[in-house]
């Protein structure tokens, strides 16, 4: 071979493999992360099979992936069931089981040193991390050991992050993202009803039967549908950005609520309403990782959010995580998921669950108060309560809707989903299905010691003595009673956090 021959290919081999790097860079990049994570928000969208409010942009991330149809988060409020999340743990292993505990120095509850949050781990593995919103974490923390962006802090949600620009992205790959959007809480926006251009259609509404067919309750429960077709403009936004400058093709999506609407036996209970969320997961990567157009009726805890995401990234998963790999097909599918209650706001209770395949168990600790019980929803004068309250001292409720309005509550409970979808003929005292009890109730006192259920636990007086200086007279569990005598005075001025603040929502 003559020496011009052999230049010419060793020249055409260099130009060649130049070309390989240059179409496989995306390709051997390790993917890009993002979570879509709404608030309150039901899995009432045209994919999961509702015809009464349009959501083509959410329904394309669920032509392009996984959609979950069993997917229970760990807690129906916000912030214990984020503190799940971004852990990967329970919030009541970590102590964190209190809604909007650890706003201040004397309240702060400390992860152990051996323990980090999701978006650590990414940042350990080299990737850039952000969160556009709120965190809601009930622990202490330094935010930016989590996010690399700047922050601002708020009375109600600890810390918030100041939006990173999707274009600016391109020179931070890869990236561990949280997109905060409102969901269900759109209808707190100034601008809600400007928003809303195609709104539901309230006279073909068909409300669960545990709900009375009255004007105030549908509007509530088409708010919701209004608010998630906003919801659903907002997230093709979000992926037309990301394809806009050339990073869908090398991001794995997730899109997810943080639990259920809000509504009678939906948020802050166990019911399906309260933690039963939307899930979908869709790899746009070159080299997917997971199916497209698949539906997967496995039972997934929130708390199995974090590991998938860590595994579809090739980064290890630590052994203190709770939560697995949903992708994994060397883990056992789940059994059961755990799901749990604590305080909510002023509102002491203490409520767990136990999901499997075809049933629900439910165990009510405090029983002598009743499931309507003061709540902030009573201090703001929410219509649909106000409304629900009247009904049933009216006696205008029928005896399914009347039942969540008894005094006293049942320390057991259990539903067959399958037979009874809507939960509402408690077979707990069924002799036909005490099997089935004993079984789910082993479950949950064996997960009890076994994660030593901090809920068994009362509150230190430091968290007890935040809400009450907040709530003031609204804080009427006995829990408060020693703390009003000891600070009486206190309550209401002593601290900086005014709910004025608290009720801000931003568009």
């Amino acid at each position: 071979m003559g020496k011009d021959t052999y230049l010419f290919f060793v020249s055409l081999l260099l130009l060649s493999f130049g070309a390989c790097r240059q179409n496989t860079g995306t390709i051997n990049q390790p993917p890009n992360l993002l979570w879509i994570v709404l608030e309150d928000t039901s899995p009432i969208l045209g994919c999961y099979g509702s015809d009464l409010v349009q959501t083509p942009h959410i329904d394309a991330i669920a032509q392009n992936g996984v959609l979950f149809t069993n997917a229970i988060m760990p807690a129906p409020v916000c912030s214990p069931s984020r503190s799940s999340i971004i852990t990967g743990m329970m919030s009541t292993t970590l102590g964190a089981h209190n809604h909007h505990s650890s706003r201040t120095l004397a309240s702060a509850i400390h992860l152990p040193d051996s323990i980090q949050t999701i978006p650590e781990l990414f940042q350990k593995a080299g990737y850039f991390t952000f969160n556009n919103g709120k965190d809601d974490y009930n622990f202490a923390y330094d935010r930016k050991a989590l996010y690399q962006q700047e922050y601002l802090q708020h009375p109600l949600y600890g810390k918030k992050g100041e939006a990173v620009d999707l274009a600016d992205l391109k020179t931070k790959a890869p990236f561990f993202g949280q997109i905060q959007l409102s969901g269900g809480k759109e209808i707190f926006s100034s601008s809600f009803r400007e928003k809303v251009r195609q709104p539901v259609d309230r006279s073909k509404i068909d409300l669960p039967p545990f709900l009375p067919k009255h004007p105030e309750i549908i509007e509530e429960y088409a708010n919701h549908l209004d608010a998630i077709h906003i919801t659903d403009a907002k997230v093709g936004a979000i992926i037309g950005q990301l394809e806009e400058h050339g990073l869908l093709k090398n991001t794995i999506v997730f899109f997810f609520s943080d639990h259920g609407m809000r509504l009678t036996r939906h948020k802050q209970f166990l019911y399906e309403g309260g933690i039963k969320v939307p899930l979908l997961i869709a790899d746009y990567t070159e080299k997917k990782k997971i199916g497209k157009g698949e539906t997967n009726h496995a039972l997934v805890s929130g708390l199995d959010l974090g590991p998938s995401a860590l595994a579809l990234a090739g980064i290890p998963i630590p052994a203190y995580i709770e939560g697995q790999d949903i992708f994994s097909e060397a883990i056992k599918p789940r059994q059961y998921v755990i799901s749990t209650r604590d305080r909510c706001d002023f509102t002491i209770d203490r409520i767990r669950s136990v999901r499997t395949k075809d049933f629900k168990y439910i165990r009510n600790f405090m029983t002598d108060r009743p499931y309507t019980q003061p709540t902030y929803m009573d201090v703001d004068q929410v219509a649909f309560v106000k409304t629900m309250k009247e009904l049933s001292s009216e006696g205008l409720l029928d005896s399914v809707q009347e039942r969540f309005f008894s005094k006293i509550r049942p320390a057991q409970e259990l539903y067959s989903l399958k037979d009874d979808p809507f939960e509402l003929n408690n077979l707990a005292d069924d002799p036909a299905y005490q099997e089935v009890v004993n079984e789910h109730s082993k479950i949950l006192e064996e997960w009890i010691t076994r994660t030593n259920d901090q809920g068994q636990y009362p509150e230190s007086q430091e968290g007890l003595k935040l809400m009450l200086g907040i709530w003031g007279a609204h804080a009427v569990n006995p829990e408060y009673e020693p703390l009003r005598k000891a600070y009486d005075g206190l309550a209401g001025s002593q601290f900086e956090l005014k709910r004025e603040k608290w009720k801000k929502v931003e568009d």
